[in-house]
């Protein structure tokens, strides 16, 4: 693989991409599993992190997917009712794939009605439609919403755990396991600040309809009784449409609360994780103060938008002489405010390129540094297919290429 430079692909960085496909476009890559290291770690350390009072706490860019800050995020913690987020993926998932309906109607089994802790007042005589126990379940945190669900989705509450065990397992989640839907204490259900992140970053991701519908629902009512929703920061920033709290004696009060901000270059999402604060103001202050640490400062520093083609390579053998190379994700970087002058970025390829070639092949990574210094690598694919050339055309290319 070599470098290849030219003004299409040695990018000074303060040439911003506008990123296209909607609001929550930017953040189609965002899974935080990419820990800062060397050159990168040091470049988010120069910016002091707030001091919160709270056990353990994350700040994720998810328009870069990169991790801000954090605090004993991979600490093994109560999740509490968290913990729903991980039922509500599975429940989207399960409509996703027509297991279930939305609008399919359902009996609260007794294992549900007999469920402590906050609920959403089924009537157990009554039907409920999946949707009402999606929002009962996410907006009134209902557990017997929750174990209706599970229920539901899976045909029994154990088989619903193995499913959400499984589901953390493909995931990576290496400090969570879960013992119910709901998130009620038990001594072998817990997780962390940074596998909950993930958890959550996967239902705006995989499910953005599904996260835009319930999420950022200020309250809701069922069987004449109304409910506020718990993230407090909803009601006081508008920016906020998400996600969740939880609370129980071991766990403190927790909160996931999500962002999306305008800025000149395009939008910004954040997403913030905060367990075991004192009380339930804590945990909306902490989550407002990271929130605000993180837009004020770093910026988005976009390198390529999907699709966009980076450069036009030549193919050997081909039907086609060219193939565009770029991402098919939206490629952005995360720096201290004012340092994104600094980056540049250098796009390696395979060469020589020979046909046939498959839409999404790996041909190329885009380099990026900071004064000499690496601080990420991005994968570049092909952008279109390109068939082999007839016979006389390999035939030439293979000449060709002898006497390069």
């Amino acid at each position: 693989m070599k470098p290849f430079r030219s003004r299409n692909v040695l990018l000074a960085c303060s040439l911003f991409v506008a990123l296209h496909g909607g609001a929550d476009a930017a953040a189609a890559a965002a899974v935080p599993g990419n820990a800062a290291t060397g050159a990168t770690a040091a470049l988010l350390d120069s910016v002091t992190a707030p001091s919160l009072d709270a056990r353990s706490w994350l700040v994720l860019d998810m328009t870069s997917g990169q991790v801000l800050a954090a605090h004993n995020a991979d600490a093994v913690a109560a999740p509490a009712s968290l913990t729903k987020l991980m039922t509500a993926y599975l429940t989207f998932k399960a409509i996703a794939d027509g297991r279930v309906k939305r609008e399919q109607m359902v009996r609260e089994p007794d294992q549900a009605w007999r469920t402590g802790g906050s609920r959403m007042f089924i009537d157990p005589r009554v039907p409920v439609s999946v949707d009402d126990l999606l929002y009962g379940m996410i907006v009134q945190s209902g557990n017997d919403a929750a174990m209706t669900l599970a229920q539901t989705v899976a045909g029994s509450t154990a088989t619903f755990v193995e499913m959400m065990n499984r589901q953390a397992e493909q995931w990576g989640l290496a400090n969570t396991h879960f013992m119910d839907p709901t998130g009620l204490p038990d001594p072998g259900h817990h997780s962390s600040a940074h596998d909950l992140a993930i958890i959550a970053s996967h239902i705006i991701t995989d499910f953005p309809q599904d996260f835009a519908r319930y999420f950022k629902t200020k309250e809701f009512t069922y069987n004449h009784i109304t409910q506020p929703n718990r993230v407090s920061l909803l009601f006081t920033d508008p920016s906020v449409d998400g996600m969740k709290t939880g609370y129980t004696k071991d766990a403190g009060y927790c909160m996931i609360a999500t962002a999306l901000r305008q800025f000149p270059n395009g939008p910004r999402r954040l997403l913030t994780v905060v367990m075991g604060t004192p009380s339930e103001r804590a945990r909306g202050a902490e989550s407002e103060e990271l929130l605000n640490w993180g837009y004020q400062n770093f910026d988005d520093v976009r390198l390529a938008a999907p699709g966009q083609s980076l450069v036009s390579a030549p193919v050997w053998k081909g039907a086609s002489d060219q193939v565009g190379l770029g991402s098919l994700r939206p490629i952005a970087v995360s720096v201290p405010r004012g340092e994104g002058s600094r980056l540049h970025s250098v796009l390696q390829r395979i060469d020589p390129l020979v046909a046939p070639i498959a839409r999404g092949q790996d041909l190329g990574h885009l380099q990026v540094s900071l004064d000499g210094r690496p601080l990420a690598s991005y994968p570049l694919v092909a952008l279109g297919t390109v068939p082999r050339a007839g016979f006389f055309k390999r035939a030439w290319d293979t000449l060709r290429l002898a006497i390069k």
